[in-house]
């Protein structure tokens, strides 16, 4: 029986390079990681499903697919989120923006982004922005994060109306005291979310070795245990488990098998509205918060792995000039959603992988019948990870060096949150940081042309 053949040197390469990518860091942290971008996902999803009647099967199935292929591609934990801005223009327009109007500003959208990266013009954008203007829009939108997140914790939530109710009760199955003992859990677990989480070193106090006391090797030893905990995934299964109990009848209404998965008819005037109140708003906070923003968070977090915006862009593009014509929710790539993960523990590929492998079994399993379990998921504990979500991605703004580099980035965040518009932020936060170069420019040579003189 003859051998089989060997891979191609480019095949084999390939293969490899797939393996290393998806490979567990750490088994635990990966699985907690996976659900840190969870608190922007079901929120949205759920409305879109209640409000419009998206089609949720089809949805968990494309974005595990994206999911996957993103994890297997990247490296790291590279979140699939739904576009935000299109998502809340057809929540609050009614029956004037359906689904075919969802999926058409979602197409228009990613065919722009396709384009910016085919041609390169992604990568000139990338380093033409001052530092200071991304971290901006970081900051701006892990606030917005962190204050949806403190909403969903202390309100009652209509999703399919996208509106808040009443205070929330404190005793409850999806009461404030919960989410508060879920955010202690988190703080405890994870902490700030050191890098040493899960495997510190071994000395404590500087006593080491055989006169290290007892009662110290004990503290450590529990401050191990506890840090290894997967909290995101304990607190989401605790909400899993609340959501049943909440109404036990919610399993047995449940249908087994996918949904249909159908080709959505996208009229003209569907195109149009899709363009003009979905794609106009749209596109700004995508070009920035999933392209440019992640890419530069992906190199503080993962100096070693090389994400281009050329990439990014492109595989924004792809996903959705696919998904979309089958009525999937429109995606990208978010940098709240990689900061959320990698609180959690995120470290690779196989992080976003895991998360994809459940969609594909829940799409398949139980297609759109599972909005009726997310309905009664518990929506402060929801909240809970959203707020870590968010407090990471605006951590992120940390390092500025300067006073002006921070009077940039405070003022393109405060603009952005009180304008609710990144694209506004961003504009303001160019032309300022332009005037003070040109001010700075200004000065030297007035200093110069003084040395002159007295010389």
């Amino acid at each position: 029986m003859d051998n089989p053949k060997p891979l191609s040197g480019f095949a084999a390469t390939t293969l490899q390079k797939v393996r290393n990518n998806l490979a567990f860091r750490s088994k635990w942290l990966e699985v907690n990681g996976a659900m840190g971008d969870l608190g922007t996902y079901i929120p949205i999803v759920l409305a879109l499903t209640l409000a419009k009647d998206l089609n949720l099967g089809t949805t968990l199935i494309f974005t595990a697919i994206y999911n996957i292929l993103t994890g297997a591609l990247y490296g790291l934990p590279m979140p699939v989120q739904p576009m935000k801005s299109i998502a809340a223009v057809a929540i609050s327009n009614g029956s004037s923006f359906g689904i075919p109007e969802v999926m058409a500003a979602g197409i228009c959208t990613s065919g722009a982004l396709f384009l910016l990266g085919v041609t390169g013009l992604m990568e000139t954008v990338y380093r033409l922005i001052p530092l200071p203007v991304v971290r901006g829009v970081q900051l701006s939108q892990g606030l917005s994060f962190a204050m949806i997140a403190v909403k969903y914790i202390r309100k009652e939530q209509d999703f399919s109306k996208s509106k808040s109710g009443g205070e929330r009760h404190w005793v409850g199955l999806d009461g404030l005291l919960l989410a508060l003992v879920c955010a202690v859990f988190i703080v405890v677990v994870n902490g700030a979310g050191e890098e040493s989480r899960g495997g510190g070193s071994d000395d404590d106090g500087g006593l080491g070795g055989d006169e290290e006391r007892p009662g110290a090797r004990r503290r450590r030893r529990l401050r191990r245990i506890i840090s290894s905990l997967p909290s995101a995934f304990i607190v989401f299964l605790l909400g899993v488990v609340l959501a049943i109990v909440r109404r036990p009848h919610v399993v047995k209404e449940m249908k087994i098998g996918p949904s249909p998965i159908k080709v959505v008819k996208i009229s003209k005037h569907a195109w149009k509205e899709g363009f003009i109140k979905g794609t106009i708003p749209q596109l700004p906070l995508s070009l920035l918060n999933s392209v440019i923003a992640v890419c530069k968070l992906s190199s503080d977090l993962f100096p070693e792995k090389y994400c281009s915006v050329t990439s990014v862009s492109v595989t924004v593009g792809l996903m959705n000039l696919v998904g979309c014509w089958f009525g999937a929710m429109p995606c990208c790539h978010g940098a709240g959603g990689l900061a959320g993960q990698y609180k959690f523990g995120g470290r690779s590929g196989g992080c976003v992988a895991l998360l994809g492998a459940a969609k594909l079994v829940l799409g398949l399993v139980l297609g759109s019948s599972l909005a009726k379990l997310l309905n009664q998921f518990p929506v402060g504990v929801l909240g809970v990870l959203l707020l870590f979500a968010g407090i990471e991605l605006a951590m992120a703004a940390r390092d500025m060096a300067s006073k002006e580099e921070s009077f940039v980035m405070l003022l393109c965040a405060a603009v952005s949150l009180v304008g609710s518009s990144a694209a506004i932020g961003f504009v303001c936060g160019i032309i300022v940081h332009l005037l003070l170069r040109l001010r700075n420019m200004t000065k030297d040579q007035s200093c110069s042309t003084t040395s002159r003189n007295q010389a």
